[in-house]
């Protein structure tokens, strides 16, 4: 079976705009019982379309800044062996490592959004807590050390005293921390050791097999029932030609970006260089004043010492 190549945002942003998709992905992913999931109002969702007949300038990064990540926020009810639990679930998928600033970015913006919170009882009273916070990031690069296809950052309450855990979650603490996961989705590989391997090898990008990579392959029945959803969505969006065509518009747009990601690189190092011989010069600079100003030293010290054998000499006279 042939489906869309998800690396591309305007196939993800196809394939997760289905709500029963979303759902799916998601909780396979975080491991937990979705109940409810809803779509936030998506502010900073990057278009391709939005670029179409603009002239992308080296001049004008920050125009392109958006582009280079693709963000998705739900709001999403999910039950748990206490009960019930109210999050938001903040998506990202990005293309380059220097895009960790704006995931920092958009991250406070969750933590400040005003709308995100919740009434929880604290004592006798009512009061409004954040709602927690769950971010899930979708790797098109790799990181630096850790080789792991699937990464959960998950918290735990210590007792510092006692080193016991705790297992009582406090709204506080729940308000101002987040679990997060992690995709490297250049280390996926052919293992298949359980229902996320399984469900993430539709980005295995080993299984392209067109030389622009927009089309994968893969085999229906090597999917559980559950996940075939969402192969027959990505199937569907190989025959959508408006998701083709800005797959195209896709490619064009990130190779300028990386044209300028590198030209930014080489200004920079440019720029460190510069910068060493500066130091360098001024460390020179900085030699030959404290010379100047020591041989200046000796010369008025010659001086005295001259003026003083002249008046030796006249007294001898």
């Amino acid at each position: 079976m042939q489906i869309a190549n998800p690396i591309y945002d305007v196939v993800f942003k196809y394939l997760m705009e289905d709500a029963k998709v979303a759902k799916l992905m998601i909780s396979s992913i975080i491991g937990e019982h979705i109940e409810k999931l809803s779509f936030l109002p998506q502010e900073f969702i990057a278009e391709i379309e939005k670029s179409v007949g603009t002239k992308i300038s080296k001049k004008k990064r920050i125009r392109m800044d958006p582009l280079t990540v693709y963000r998705l926020d739900f709001s999403a009810k999910i039950k748990t062996a206490e009960g019930h639990k109210n999050v938001i679930i903040e998506l990202q998928k990005a293309k380059f490592p220097a895009d960790i600033m704006r995931f920092r970015k958009y991250l406070g913006e969750q933590f400040s959004n005003k709308e995100n919170y919740q009434k929880v009882k604290i004592g006798n009273r009512f009061r409004k807590t954040g709602l927690p916070i769950i971010s899930i990031y979708f790797l098109g690069h790799k990181l630096d050390y850790t080789k792991s296809s699937a990464i959960k950052v998950s918290r735990q309450y210590v007792d510092l005293m006692t080193e016991q855990i705790i297992e009582t979650k406090e709204s506080f603490i729940e308000s101002l921390t987040l679990d997060s996961y992690v995709i490297q989705i250049p280390y996926l590989t052919d293992k298949r050791r359980n229902d996320l391997e399984i469900l993430l090898s539709v980005f295995d990008q080993r299984n392209n097999v067109d030389r622009n990579h927009h089309i994968l392959s893969v085999k229906e029945n090597e999917f559980p029932e559950k996940y075939r959803l969402i192969i027959r969505k990505l199937q569907k969006a190989v025959e959508d030609n408006d998701v083709r065509k800005k797959m195209d518009m896709e490619d064009g747009i990130i190779d300028e970006l990386e044209d300028l990601e590198r030209t930014i690189d080489d200004l920079e190092q440019e720029n460190e260089i510069v910068k060493h011989e500066n130091d360098l010069v001024k460390q020179r600079l900085g030699t030959v004043e404290q010379r100047l100003g020591t041989a200046e030293q000796e010369k008025e010290a010659l001086r005295t010492e001259l003026e003083n054998l002249r008046k030796l000499l006249n007294n001898n006279k």
